[in-house]
């Protein structure tokens, strides 16, 4: 099952995953029939290998999706691969765009839901020394950032960042 968690078995059968156990084996039954290596025996050779290769993946998802108890542990790996998704993140918001709060130690950022995305100083600083620890040469320009979530919508922004330029912001806050 360590294969299907990098396919998605329901697209390579052409189904949902609210699909019925009939219907999942009704379109198992159509691939396996187009796919099947005895139909393709007269096609050339690259069509009838990419051909087998359809089959063999379509086989694979019905053993695991046609079994009530394997189709119950894909769905849970399945989502739980979902939750550990990366948010969607909606743009790029540079740090020095972004407004610095001196009372909140924060920086934020309006959303154009009337929200507001923030960043506090030590989340900065913090993630900014670990990667200057990951730095051979910290001398080096190279960006880093964060996603956030802006506070009232489900939008997120990468808020990024120069790290060579960062240090020294942070060092003239201190």
């Amino acid at each position: 099952m360590c294969d299907a968690a990098e396919t998605d078995l329901y697209a390579v059968l052409g189904a949902s995953p609210s699909d019925s156990l009939q219907q999942l084996r009704h379109r198992y039954q159509q691939l396996a029939l187009q796919y099947h290596p005895d139909r393709l025996g007269g096609q050339c050779s690259s069509e009838a290998e990419s051909g087998v290769k359809k089959f063999l993946e379509v086989d694979a998802a019905w053993r695991i999706l046609g079994d009530q108890n394997n189709r119950k542990q894909y769905d849970l790996q399945r989502r739980a691969q979902e939750l550990k998704q990366d948010w969607p993140v909606d743009s790029t918001v540079y740090l020095e765009d972004m407004t610095w709060d001196q009372d909140g130690c924060v920086y934020t950022y309006s959303c154009r839901c009337g929200g507001g995305f923030n960043v506090s100083s030590a989340e900065v600083e913090e993630e900014t020394q670990m990667k200057i620890t990951d730095q051979d040469d910290e001398e080096e320009e190279t960006c880093r950032g964060v996603v956030v979530c802006c506070d009232t919508c489900s939008l997120s922004v990468c808020v990024t960042w120069s790290l060579h330029r960062q240090t020294q912001t942070l060092r003239c806050q201190q």
